[in-house]
């Protein structure tokens, strides 16, 4: 059985009659349709899925990546070109073995021409005192407001400094500080006030020298017996003095707020100065306290209630607008004070005493009856040099110098450029003008209360203050040509150029218009303004010294001659007869719109004086003219400041061939452009430059009141072979 099973071959089923011997039983993948679809579903939408995750998380994080990574290189850059800007500009500091402490701010001792003490300036008498012997509330004030995290830092307050830049970013303009008074007091002791990269560096430096030499309480210390406070009071304890007349020790919680807000802007946020500013900021000082939990809220109601009140006088006297300006002048002769010294000035205090006098006697005794609150005077010699210069009514309600810094509207006191511009184009002061109602443009300058003279001098018009005759003028020679004349005689203020200067609308100081008038008391020569004659030290050291200049002629002898005789004109018989002393005299006056504004400019042979009277506030005065109080103040002046002095004429000898007769101050007038102030003193029935034009005859009456005039104003009016002017081409004559 074996043997014949062993011989048989046995055949196995096959599914394929194509298929190889040894293939075994399995179908291919082909014959497989279910395994195949499975198979071909598996690796495609997971995989793209996974693909697009996957790509999406690696561009991102790879943008971050790279991100970071610059910015860690930017850092690094960054970190070493900083260090290397510290570490050159530490390089050239001294080295730290040799700092120390500078005295407190050195005294500037200011005297007059004979040797009188006007002020001291400087530490200003203010003791250096520690922090137990002043008022608690000063140095809690102080750190309120300047530097709430003075006892946490090191001398330098990132936190602070990101939220200033922060704000000023924010405001697109600087509104806060980042300085720590660390850093204050390093600037203050070492450094100047140039804002730069180096003394900003220089500044961090320093700031952190003193927090590891010194405790937080000596930083303060020395910190509030050395800051400038407003006023030139150095220190807490001058401060206390200027403003309260007390110690510092009895300031109480409202001033030492009040004191604390100057640190701001000492000059500008000074009681003295602006008593409105000052409170306002006292009240942001008494908030921060309050914040901070240095006061509660009983105190702070207090404190709001019961302002500082400012002592009525600690510093009195006009002298202080004197001392005021030689500190602001010192800077630039002599560069930083380092040690005493002693200014003497040209300033005569006699003078001084007397012109202050004048004003406020005037003031005193008018005041009320004529609405008028201040005054100013400033006295010149022929060389330039400031006999007196009183800013004002009352400097320890008020250091505004009204004489150097307030700007206004001349008026009739401008008209000597005008004149002179016009001599040196070849007229004389017996050249006629038809003093009548004209029309420039839109604009129609008028007389005083309408009043005309017909056909005038120009000395007699002069006198007079005539408006009609100066517009007229102006528009002959050129309103450039009168600026020119202006700034080249001293004037320093822009001018508009246009015909209304000729009524005195652009605006000058009471300065700079008392010396342009010194050259027709000195003969035509320039006179450079100064008030500092010589700056020594203690030990006589000469640190500065006034040397005049080369005389710089600016007005013809001839001409000067002309403008004396026209000008003595208004003192003797014009419109400033109140000022007449005996003393071959001259002048102008001036009144501007609405009666502002009233001056008197002046002189002899030897001073020039400038007088103005008005309001802070630009509120008209009662009909308050340049012939009147500025007249009366300027004669008080000047009969005491020529006595003893012997008589001398005015320079030149030019002889008038009429006589002016007796007039009234002329005020500005104009009318039909907005763009012109309006007349002062002219009703407004005479501005009318719409009414009808006059006939050709009408404008040479005398006392006429139509404010329009004919086309032919200023021609011919009957004088045959008159050469004709600019003025007429202008007017289409």
């Amino acid at each position: 059985m074996a043997s014949r099973d062993k011989g048989r071959q046995r055949i196995e089923p096959a599914f394929s009659s194509g298929r190889r011997s040894g293939d075994d039983l399995r179908a291919d993948p082909e014959d497989r349709p279910v395994a195949k679809r499975k198979t071909a579903r598996k690796p495609i939408r997971p995989k793209r899925a996974r693909s697009r995750r996957g790509s999406g998380r690696g561009g991102f994080l790879g943008l971050l990546r790279r991100a970071v990574y610059w910015s860690f290189v930017l850092c690094i850059w960054g970190g070493i070109a900083l260090a290397g800007t510290v570490i050159y500009f530490a390089a050239k500091m001294p080295q730290t073995t040799t700092w120390s402490i500078p005295d407190r701010p050195p005294n500037v001792k200011i005297v007059s021409v004979e040797g009188n003490l006007i002020a001291n300036r400087g530490a200003s008498g203010g003791e250096a005192i520690s922090l137990h012997e002043m008022s608690p509330y000063l140095p809690e004030a102080v750190v309120a407001i300047e530097d709430r995290r003075f006892y946490s830092h090191f001398g330098v307050d990132p936190i602070g400094f990101a939220r200033a830049m922060a704000a000023n970013v924010m405001s697109g303009r600087l509104v806060q500080g980042g300085s720590t008074i660390t850093q204050q007091l390093a600037k203050n002791l070492f450094l100047t006030p140039d804002r730069t990269i180096e003394r900003k560096v220089q500044e961090v430096l320093l700031a952190l020298w003193l927090e590891r030499k010194y405790t937080k309480k000596q930083i303060l210390e020395m910190y509030l017996n050395r800051v400038y406070l407003g006023s030139g009071s150095y220190g807490v304890a001058a401060a206390s003095r200027r403003y309260f007349d007390k110690s510092a020790k009895e300031v109480t919680l409202p001033e030492a707020a009040l004191i604390a807000g100057l640190l701001k802007a000492p000059s500008r946020l000074s009681p003295a100065r602006d008593p409105k500013a000052a409170s306002e900021r006292a009240q942001l000082v008494l908030a921060a306290m309050r914040d901070q939990g240095m006061i509660g809220d009983k105190e702070l109601n207090f404190a709001m209630k019961q302002p500082a009140s400012r002592a009525a006088s600690y510093w009195s006297g006009s002298e202080q607008y004197v001392a005021d300006r030689v500190m602001e002048e010192l800077p630039a002769l002599i560069g930083d004070v380092r040690s005493d010294v002693i200014v003497d000035t040209t300033v005569d205090l006699g003078l001084q005493k007397l012109g202050e006098a004048s004003i406020r006697d005037l003031i005193s005794k008018n005041g009320e009856k004529l609405n008028v609150s201040q005054g100013a005077m400033v006295s010149v010699d022929g060389t330039g040099a400031v006999r007196a210069l009183i800013g004002g009514y009352d400097y320890a309600n008020s250091q505004f110098d009204r004489a150097s810094e307030a700007k206004r509207q001349p008026g009739s006191a401008f008209k000597p450029f005008v004149y002179l511009s016009a001599l040196e184009q070849g007229f004389t002061p017996e050249s006629v003008r038809n003093d009548a109602p004209i029309r420039i443009g839109n604009w129609t300058p008028g007389n005083y209360n309408g009043k005309y003279f017909g056909k005038v001098t120009l000395a007699e018009a002069l006198a007079r203050s005539l408006n009609s005759v100066s517009a007229q003028l102006v528009m002959e020679v050129g309103p450039k040509t009168v600026v020119s004349t202006a700034h080249r005689l001293g004037i320093e203020s822009n001018l508009t150029s246009n015909a209304s200067l000729a009524l005195g609308t652009s605006e000058v100081t009471l300065l700079e218009l008392t010396d342009s008038f010194v050259p027709f008391a000195n003969g035509g020569y320039k006179a450079p303004l100064h008030i500092i004659r010589r700056v020594t030290t203690n030990d006589g050291k000469v640190l500065y010294e006034y040397k005049s200049p080369a005389p710089s002629r600016v007005i013809d002898p001839r001409n000067v001659g002309m403008m004396n005789a026209m000008l003595s004109q208004t003192v003797e018989s014009g419109t400033a007869t109140k000022a007449k002393f005996g003393w071959p005299a001259a002048g102008k006056t001036g009144t501007s719109q609405n009666f502002r504004d009233a001056w008197f400019i002046g002189y002899t042979s030897n001073l020039t004086t400038g007088v103005w009277f008005g309001n802070d506030d630009g509120k008209p005065t009662k009909k308050i003219t340049g012939g009147s109080l500025p007249a009366i103040a300027w004669k008080d002046f000047m009969v005491a400041a020529h006595k003893g002095v012997p008589v001398a004429q005015l320079p030149g000898d030019y002889q008038l061939r009429q006589q002016v007769n007796d007039g009234n101050d002329i005020l500005p007038a104009s009318g039909g452009d907005p763009a012109v102030p309006a007349a002062e003193g002219v009703p407004s029935a005479q501005l009318d430059p719409a009414g009808p034009v006059p006939p050709a005859g009408l404008g040479d009456q005398t006392g006429s009141t139509r404010p329009v005039p004919p086309a032919n104003v200023g021609g011919n009016g009957g004088q045959k072979g008159r050469k004709t002017t600019l003025f007429d081409l202008i007017m289409g004559n």
